[in-house]
């Protein structure tokens, strides 16, 4: 691997807060404050002066009513740290936490910035991902737009029939995240990634949420129970991410500002990268992103030690691994979306949390990260440095 010189951007640290069910313990929480909880708690961990922060680039795929107004500097500002900080909300569909965090190591690469922080948001119970027409302020295609273009459920069927899954398939993969989920809780793998958020309810009181609320008792029998989500369709709800609340931040420095600052790197990103996908598939752009990657490095799928991509709907890993021939103890080893949840704007550095977290669980390496996003991709491999 090429050696670190003092621009090589370094992940000093990353976490998240819990993730919640739709309409569930987050709901009470403004998207504002969830994100100002994730952006403070990564600087509190690290004992990290906030005003060494020289950019914090944050992302949220609706940003409409509470998450409009480039919530990024609103959650940064509410929660007490610097007006001097720049700022960025950007919109980069599921793949936007880790667009961010790629965003932010390039600007660190070109010596415009020493030390960030990447973050994002979505508070889906509050802010639905696709906002109701009829608002008066037009649609988001032309009338005259003629691609196909399926919707995310179409399009993950597509995926499932193409690589020759069967529901079978799907139920199977959407109890083992489930499974794979609650042992990790249970086993204390997913504890250090999570910053726990203090809920005020409407008579006062307070509670702690310190655990994902996704986490589901299910069974085989149960899957197989639920119907399709669209009309003659593979997947169902219990193999589709749930739709959730949630934020996540990340730390990236200079490895130059991180030893001047006494602090040490956890890792580093080796390549990324972002692309467009099949329209029909939409979703199944992983597959070549994660050639692309191998390709760039010289590397084979033996040489990665943990896979995390992201479970959208169960087609999508399960279709990467039939392309890539991962094993599937290498794959999601700790569940995904389908049993902690996806809030969109947040599940990037999510996935890079839980790749860091693994891999040093394993005293491991490498680690590929792959998200699909509406017809693009946003892929990276992480080097565990300590």
């Amino acid at each position: 691997m090429p050696a670190l010189d003092d621009r090589t951007p370094v992940l000093l640290d990353a976490a998240r807060t819990p993730f919640g069910r739709r309409s569930g313990w987050l709901a009470p929480v403004h998207a504002a404050e969830l994100l100002g909880r994730a952006q403070t708690g990564v600087l509190d961990r690290l004992g990290l002066d906030p005003r060494r922060v020289d950019q914090v680039i944050g992302g949220c795929v609706t940003p409409a009513g509470e998450q409009y107004g480039h919530i990024t500097r609103t959650a940064w500002l509410h929660a007490g740290l610097p007006p001097e900080t720049g700022a960025t909300t950007i919109d980069a569909q599921c793949g936007t936490a880790a667009q961010a965090t790629l965003l932010l190591a390039g600007q660190i690469a070109m010596g415009a910035v020493d030390v960030g922080v990447a973050c994002g948001v979505e508070l889906m119970s509050r802010v639905p991902l696709t906002p109701k027409s009829g608002t008066g302020l037009g649609t988001p295609r032309p009338a005259t737009w003629a691609l196909d273009t399926p919707d995310q459920y179409t399009a993950a069927d597509r995926i499932a029939r193409v690589r020759g899954l069967t529901r079978e398939d799907l139920d199977a993969f959407g109890l083992r995240s489930q499974q794979r989920a609650r042992a990790a809780w249970d086993g204390g793998h997913l504890t250090d990634q999570v910053l726990p958020v203090t809920v005020l309810a409407e008579d006062g009181t307070t509670t702690v949420v310190d655990r994902d609320q996704g986490l589901r008792e299910t069974s085989l029998k149960a899957l197989a129970g639920l119907r399709p989500t669209v009309e003659g369709g593979l997947h169902t709800a219990g193999t589709s991410s749930q739709v959730s609340d949630g934020a996540s931040a990340a730390v990236l420095a200079s490895a130059a500002a991180a030893r001047d600052l006494g602090l040490t790197p956890r890792a580093r990103i080796l390549t990324q990268c972002v692309l467009g996908g099949d329209l029909e598939l939409m979703l199944d752009g992983p597959v070549r992103g994660g050639q692309i990657l191998l390709d760039r490095l010289g590397m084979s799928v033996r040489d990665v030690d943990v896979f995390e991509v992201n479970e959208a709907f169960a087609g999508v890993p399960l279709s990467f691994a039939l392309a890539h021939d991962v094993d599937h103890d290498r794959l999601n080893p700790t569940g995904g979306a389908i049993a902690v949840g996806h809030p969109a704007g947040a599940t990037g550095i999510r996935l890079i949390a839980t790749a860091l977290g693994e891999l040093e669980r394993r005293d491991a390496t490498i680690a590929m990260v792959a998200i699909c996003a509406s017809a693009s991709t946003t892929c990276l491999v992480l080097e565990r440095l300590t």
